[in-house]
């Protein structure tokens, strides 16, 4: 999940920020990345398939949480973003939309176990 979100932000900054203001480039780039999420987990819920709705939430809880910790770890003390900049994208009334992924890579892996009942 790290190489693809890794991947995305290379991706947008090299190919389309340019072309298009801040926001969109971040709107546009969470929405290619709940995209290439959830193949790839729905790729994982084939390899590995999920026993139950708790296992499930277990999982998304356990990624959702390394998310986070990741976002802002790396952000701040690798990236070198302020926490201010790290906090502005989870503000969705400006048009931040990176809590959508946040969601969906809780709710997927629950979505996936459920298509496959």
């Amino acid at each position: 999940m790290v190489i693809i979100a890794v991947a995305n932000g290379i991706v947008r900054e090299k190919l389309y920020s340019q072309s298009m203001s801040e926001l969109a480039a971040h709107q546009l780039s969470t929405l290619i990345a709940i995209m290439l999420l959830g193949i790839y987990v729905f790729v994982l819920t084939l390899v590995f398939p999920i026993q139950s709705a708790r296992q499930a939430f277990t999982i998304s809880g356990a990624w959702m949480i390394m998310t986070v910790i990741f976002e802002f770890v790396f952000g701040h003390f690798v990236a070198g973003h302020s926490w201010t900049t790290l906090f502005t994208d989870y503000n969705i009334f400006k048009g931040r939309v990176w809590v959508l992924v946040l969601i969906w890579t809780f709710i997927a892996p629950y979505v996936f176990y459920r298509l496959r009942l």
